[in-house]
């Protein structure tokens, strides 16, 4: 059985196989350094990826800040190397070794043959770049900037070892459509397809360092200007909630730049740094990001497609940075977006079954053209999680801690105020009683899609913070509190239509999930059954659901023929609830 896994993705092997590939395929490229973060990565590897179910005792619960500050760490003693195709992988890593130990390295493939490569110290990156020359001139003038991404050249190919031996890459790529229902085919019930569709499609550990690398590549070009400053990745790329292939947004972080200086005040004298003044933030702001966005265009090896969004309400430099692979969101100063990443890192380490609960329903909403990567009228995925959050701080007993729990656990050093907003909860994982309830994820599944196929949207809001429905402000079909910012609504471009598409799949997939065979399905079936149902294109689904009383879309068309033949206050009625969303299944 586990050569089927081998074909998607060598570390996803199916059942039994799972957990040990999975390990091996990670530590096999390590190369311990005693002292160094990274010689007992494992140990980290679960806040960036995810963790078996019932494993919260094994895996050391860090701090978001400190998880944050150690890849970064681990990033500036990382270079990364554009390599032949023919690269032979001992000669390679010999070749390097002459500049110090290595700790960690692991190959990929975008637009050619990267390497990303970690020294155990910061000593053997500096003496690589200092052994690294400046391409000779061609036909076209190269632009002088050191950085630490580099071009590897073969003094002489043909002394390379066999094909064999030479370099194996890892896949920074999701399965495909046809690799994801295999799995889930396979699967033993409903929870395990839950957790096969997380660990498919959550980030991995070589994607997790790449995207640190991503932004401590940035950060050396924004240092030129403002030394001292830090690129903070934050959103999915850091929430835990990431899926391959997700945009990675960054912010340059200023405010760091006045906490590096150690100031003697002896004397009565200080001194302070003369600057330019503007006549707004925002207008500083633009300054800074057009600066970094010329930066980017012109000397950024591998930046490419730069646009600078500095009109938008918040400004931002978008890029694509092509040896990543990544398309990149810059901003500044976004220090409440980088707060909602940490909460939602908090929600995700507190139970296994959140991640693998929210990946499946985003999978579930883009399946079904819910949410779409274009802006426009439909459900973002930051609002699918947090209504997954909602959901489980609404089962009895909560799975999940209402916002206010988490700020009233919190101590003096938690106390966090933002632009005026109240940011503070609990950030030490330890100080948050686990909860007692445990419901399974198939369970869990159907009960979010009966909850949300019923809830009141004409009337309701969601609110995390507190942890309860609560009268809707205005008129927005589908209204979300932003955590923070309270007075904001995450979800004010859904339109009405999407909302009612919304409702009506969720009671469909509710419907379906209550059809389904209790008993353990055959490894030889090829039939889509549980998840992968659900996952399948409208329509595809064997099931006369238009014969049953439940199905929300037969009883809405029953509804549009009575309003059309009938011409009493019944009509009007009719008329009228075709403009709100039905609470009744």
């Amino acid at each position: 059985m586990a050569a089927r896994g081998v074909g998607l993705l060598t570390r996803l092997p199916l059942h039994s196989q799972r957990r040990s590939r999975v390990q091996r395929s990670i530590s096999s490229r390590h190369l311990s350094c005693p002292g160094t973060v990274a010689a007992n990565f494992g140990s980290e590897e679960q806040p960036s990826g995810g963790a078996e179910t019932g494993s919260e005792d094994k895996i050391p619960k860090k701090r978001f800040s400190e998880v944050q500050e150690e890849r970064r760490e681990q990033a500036q003693r990382t270079v990364l190397i554009h390599c032949p195709n023919n690269i032979n992988e001992k000669k390679f890593l010999k070749y390097l070794s002459q500049h110090g130990p290595i700790n960690n390295h692991f190959f990929y493939e975008s637009f050619g043959l990267y390497a990303v490569v970690e020294f155990c110290q910061k000593d053997g990156v500096n003496s690589l770049q200092n052994g690294t020359h400046i391409p000779k001139q061609s036909t076209e003038p190269a632009i002088p900037f050191k950085s630490r991404f580099l071009n590897l050249k073969l003094k002489n190919s043909s002394n390379q070892i066999p094909e064999e031996l030479h370099a194996q890459t890892n896949n920074q790529s999701p399965p495909s459509s046809k690799k994801l229902f295999e799995l889930l085919n396979y699967a033993e019930n409903i929870d395990d397809q839950l957790n096969t569709l997380l660990k498919a499609f959550q980030l991995t550990e070589e994607n997790v360092r790449l995207r640190h690398l991503t932004c401590s590549l940035v950060e050396d070009i924004a240092a030129a200007y403002f030394p001292g400053c830090v690129v903070r990745p934050f959103g999915s790329s850091v929430n835990t909630f990431g899926k391959l292939g997700c945009d990675l947004d960054m912010f340059l972080d200023l405010d760091e730049i006045g906490k590096l200086d150690v100031h003697k005040n002896a004397g009565n004298f200080s001194t302070e740094f003369q600057m330019k003044t503007v006549p707004s933030e925002r207008i500083a702001t633009q300054k800074i990001l057009s600066v970094i966005g010329e930066c980017l265009d012109n000397f950024g090896p591998g930046c490419v497609g730069v646009q600078k969004i500095l009109n938008a309400r918040c400004p931002l430099v978008r890029f694509s940075h092509q040896a990543s692979g990544f398309q990149c969101d810059l901003t500044t100063n976004n220090s409440i977006a980088l707060k909602s990443s940490e909460l939602l890192y908090i929600y995700g380490s507190l139970d296994t079954r959140v991640r693998a609960l929210v990946f499946s329903v985003r999978c579930w909403a883009r399946a079904h053209s819910l949410t779409s990567s274009i802006p426009g009228s439909w459900i973002t995925n930051f609002s699918l999680t947090v209504m997954v959050i909602f959901f489980l701080q609404r089962r009895s007993p909560p799975i999940l801690p209402t916002l206010d729990s988490l700020k009233s656990l919190a101590d003096a050093q938690d106390r966090c105020i933002l632009d005026g907003h109240n940011c503070t909860f609990v950030r030490d994982l330890y100080k948050i009683k686990p909860s007692g309830n445990t419901e399974t994820l198939e369970l869990l599944l159907k009960e979010f899609f009966e909850y949300f196929g019923n809830f009141a949207f004409n009337k309701n809001s969601i609110n995390i913070r507190q942890g309860r429905e609560q009268n809707k402000p205005d008129s927005s079909p589908l209204y979300i509190q932003n955590p923070f910012e309270t007075s904001l609504n995450i979800s004010k471009n859904v339109s009405q239509s999407q909302l009612q598409k919304f409702v009506d799949l969720a009671r469909d997939s509710a419907w379906i999930l209550e059809q389904e065979d209790k008993g353990q399905p055959s490894l030889s079936s090829k039939k889509p059954w549980g998840l992968a149902t659900l996952l399948l294109p409208p329509g595809a689904v064997n099931t006369p659901l238009s014969k049953k009383k439940k199905k929300p879309v037969s009883e809405k068309v029953k509804g549009l023929l009575a309003s059309i033949k009938s011409s009493t206050a019944d009509s009007s009625k009719g008329t009228h609830g075709k403009n709100t969303i039905s609470t009744q299944a």
